[in-house]
């Protein structure tokens, strides 16, 4: 055996997490994942979102790329703040080391060809949402799976705070509807491509999370 070959099979181990991810995309196209990041690493990032909301940096979120985008609240209400991984915070630091190391993961073992990602900060504010719809443009299809990170505290409800997520799948002809609930650390990784998705209004407190997407060539 070449030492080439040796170093990549004593550089792989097998991420029983990640496997739960790749199973569950493999099944139903998305998967919903409760211990992806500690409550520690989930409060950093919370207190840097408000932080930088505080701080007037968030500007309200459009539909389209940034090639060709609209402000429309009637369809999407949320304010966002992109993310440069060049520049981060310590918390934000350790969110894109683990956003790495699962897309080096994902590109070993599926051989997805994701070459890049894009991350922003959102927080919607009570009474907004964004409605159905699919996480890819006309102009631009690189988009390959979205992910999705709640912030919200402890106390999040989807009773008392709405602000769920839905995502409609299908199967055998007939449309069925996955409810979400944005508990603090959940995370949600899915097909941009291919599912339809929306998220109710929020009806109590602010709704915080950090979404993005894995993109192919």
């Amino acid at each position: 055996m070449e030492s080439t070959e040796l170093f990549e099979q004593l550089d792989f181990r097998e991420n029983p997490l990640y496997e739960t991810i790749i199973d569950e995309l493999l099944e139903q196209q998305y998967s919903i994942i409760d211990n992806f990041f500690s409550a520690k690493e989930i409060l950093a990032l919370r207190q840097s979102l408000l932080h930088k909301y505080e701080d007037d940096c968030f500007k309200k979120s459009a539909i389209g790329n940034r090639v060709n985008e609209n402000i429309i609240t009637e369809i999407r209400g949320d304010f966002i703040l992109w993310l440069n991984e060049t520049y981060t915070n310590d918390a934000e630091n350790i969110f894109f080391s683990k956003i790495n190391d699962l897309v080096n993961y994902l590109n070993k073992t599926c051989f997805l060809g994701i070459l890049s990602k894009e991350f922003h900060y959102a927080l919607y504010p009570k009474g907004k949402y964004y409605q159905r719809h699919l996480d890819t443009f006309q102009n631009d299809d690189r988009r390959k799976l979205s992910f999705v990170c709640y912030l919200n505290d402890e106390h999040w409800t989807t009773a008392n705070n709405g602000g769920e997520l839905v995502i409609y799948t299908h199967n055998n002809g007939k449309e069925t509807t996955i409810p979400v609930t944005a508990l603090p650390g959940r995370v949600v990784i899915f097909e941009s491509q291919v599912l339809e998705h929306e998220v109710k209004p929020v009806l109590q407190g602010e709704r915080l999370s950090i979404t993005g997407w894995l993109k192919t060539r």
